[in-house]
């Protein structure tokens, strides 16, 4: 008697999980969807304007004449690139060690917000094999007990309703899968990048500060 309330108590947990569980399969669908089209966007905006040579742009940070700040401002660099250098360049009044935390706080943020947005990715690629296992075996119940009943037609909904689950699950495991994988190397490139210039930026400001004291002792 116990053990027929427990399984029965089961199963009223298992069929109320079902609703829950397709509405969160439609959500990793439609984030996967959502997360395809931004990928799509970022190449055909973000990527096409990166076009700067990073050996050309590192022997004009070097070169000097011109100032950091435009140099930077001209370069074919991203748009948040372009922010976090310029922001290394605009408190003058900090020493050199102040200013390379500064840099090393800036590319830290950087990095964060990038892991931020593969991590939402990653996220439906663990989850959704999950949801759609569950999405499988929680009709699967009703479905065999039809199935002793001879209720063809309630089996063949369960198993609909499994499979159905199944791929759709798959399907956004998948498309998220492809997200991470071309943004992670994106990503990856993007901070080698930032970490490079933002090496010259700082060593041609502090030898920028170094000509100018050298200018006030003579």
């Amino acid at each position: 008697m116990l053990s027929e309330n427990l399984s029965g108590a089961l199963r009223t947990v298992a069929g109320a999980l079902q609703a829950p569980v397709v509405a969160a399969l439609l959500l990793m669908m439609a984030g996967a969807a959502f997360l395809l089209g931004s990928l799509a966007v970022e190449a055909f905006t973000e990527r096409l304007r990166l076009r700067e040579r990073l050996p050309e742009l590192a022997d004009k940070l070097r070169a000097g004449g011109a100032a950091v700040e435009s140099v930077i401002r001209g370069s074919g660099l991203l748009r948040r690139q372009k922010a976090a250098l310029i922001e290394i360049t605009k408190h003058s009044a900090l020493t050199a060690a102040m200013r390379e935390a500064l840099a090393v706080k800036l590319v830290r943020s950087e990095r964060e917000h990038y892991e931020g947005l593969v991590r939402v990715s990653d996220m439906i690629v663990r989850l959704g094999p999950t949801f759609g296992l569950l999405g499988t075996l929680i009709p699967l119940g009703p479905g065999i007990i039809a199935l002793g009943r001879g209720d063809t037609h309630t089996l063949s909904q369960s198993l609909l309703t499994a499979f159905d689950t199944t791929i759709a699950g798959l399907v956004a495991a998948a498309a998220a899968l492809i997200v991470s994988a071309v943004r992670k190397k994106w990503y990856a490139d993007y901070m080698a990048t930032l970490e490079m210039i933002a090496e010259c930026v700082l060593e041609q400001l502090a030898e920028t500060e170094a000509d100018a004291l050298r200018g006030d002792e003579v």
